[in-house]
């Protein structure tokens, strides 16, 4: 979830190019957890899954109070560059929270979320807590036919079905998972409406492909991403975050000390005109796009939005729909702004006072295509606070 995100990342693994193995150990969490009396331990195992910018999975959990979780992000592992307000962080915490809040109701009890227990940061994130969490004891509390989705839950980059507008019934089911919170959710692409969608999505294509290439083409944003490329086994499972790079080609080059990730790509050179083909070529291949909008951007929105937006994906999951966040046109760093204020004019939501929090491609996947393989998670040993 989240920004500039080099396209090789994403594609190599499902594309007719050799890829290396991504060590097993690294995406271990998705096999869900075993078993545990502790039911904290047990949620946490979820909500790790999470989707979250760069999957620098950000996040710190203190129970040393019995029955309760204190929950901070990790301030080493933010993106002061490519997310300078601490927005798109916040939104993968709110899919942290969701995720936490569906797993305990399937052990039983109840989770009552306290948002910014000390207080709520300003400008800038700070390590006090987003979310203090009670598990209380509820023989009433429901559960949710999302939660069977958390472990098929994907990011999926690939080329969609463009011949394949969204079906009306997946449509509603998208809505349906957000019905009743405070933010608006609406999708381009619909088989019912293709006429008048079909310009909108085309429209969508250009603004977010204008974002790539102003993200691929400045320096900050762009050398926060290639910090945190992963290539290869032995460095996936090293971190167990980032941008993970499995094309052999790639892996081999970079062995080969052929990759500086400490130098920043010329905007003409070889290597970011072929991403920027590829990433267009990739935005061609999308039926449709989906967006969340709050009204304003405070914090709690900013969670809120990121509870809706694991929904939608686990809707999605269950509906046999491929979902791909494209946060580049809502971006918050100055170069962005004329993409950021493109999208928010064509949605209709002007802001500040509208905020679109999440721009995402919605598709299905060509006939025999396989679930995406899951991305890395550091597992729970990292996740523990003092």
């Amino acid at each position: 979830m989240g920004g500039g995100v080099v396209l090789a990342a994403g594609a190599s693994a499902f594309t007719g190019c050799v890829s290396v193995r991504v060590p097993r150990p690294a995406v271990a969490a998705w096999a869900g957890p075993t078993p545990d009396d502790d039911v904290r331990r047990w949620a946490l195992s979820f909500a790790i899954l999470a989707p979250n910018p760069h999957n620098l999975q950000p996040w710190l959990a203190d129970l040393r109070v019995p029955g309760e979780i204190t929950l901070r992000l990790d301030v080493q592992r933010l993106l002061p560059a490519t997310d300078p307000n601490g927005r798109q962080i916040r939104l993968g915490a709110g899919a942290f929270l969701e995720l936490l809040a569906m797993a305990a109701a399937e052990r039983g009890p109840r989770a009552d979320i306290t948002l910014f227990p000390e207080g709520e940061p300003g400008a800038t994130l700070d390590a006090r807590p987003f979310a203090r969490v009670r598990l209380v004891a509820d023989a009433d509390v429901p559960r949710d036919p999302l939660f069977a989705q958390a472990l098929r839950r994907r990011t999926d980059r690939r080329a969609y079905d463009v011949a394949r507008p969204i079906a009306p019934a997946d449509v509603a089911s998208l809505r349906a998972s957000v019905a009743g919170l405070p933010l608006a959710f609406d999708l381009a692409g619909r088989a019912d409406a293709l006429s008048a969608d079909q310009t909108r999505v085309e429209e969508i294509r250009t603004i977010v492909k204008d974002a790539w290439r102003v993200e691929m083409t400045t320096e900050a944003p762009m050398m926060e991403s290639m910090r945190l490329l992963r290539f290869g086994s032995a460095e996936i499972d090293r971190h167990r975050d980032g941008i993970i790079i499995t094309r052999r080609l790639l892996v081999t080059l970079a062995k080969l000390g052929f990759v500086d990730r400490r130098k920043f790509p010329a905007p003409n050179s070889r290597s970011t005109v072929a991403q920027l083909k590829e990433f267009n070529a990739i935005t061609d291949a999308t039926p449709a796009y989906l967006w969340l909008v709050t009204e304003g951007n405070a914090r709690a929105q900013q969670i809120l939005a990121g509870r809706a937006y694991v929904r939608v994906n686990l809707a999605g999951a269950a509906r046999g729909l491929g979902m791909h966040p494209n946060e580049q046109a809502l971006q918050e760093y100055p170069e962005a702004a004329r993409p950021y204020e493109a999208i928010h004019r064509l949605l209709g939501t002007p802001a500040p006072r509208h905020t679109v929090q999440m721009l995402a491609r919605v598709g299905y996947l060509p006939a025999g295509a396989v679930l995406a393989p899951p991305a890395p998670r550091r597992g729970l040993d990292a996740l523990w606070s003092t």
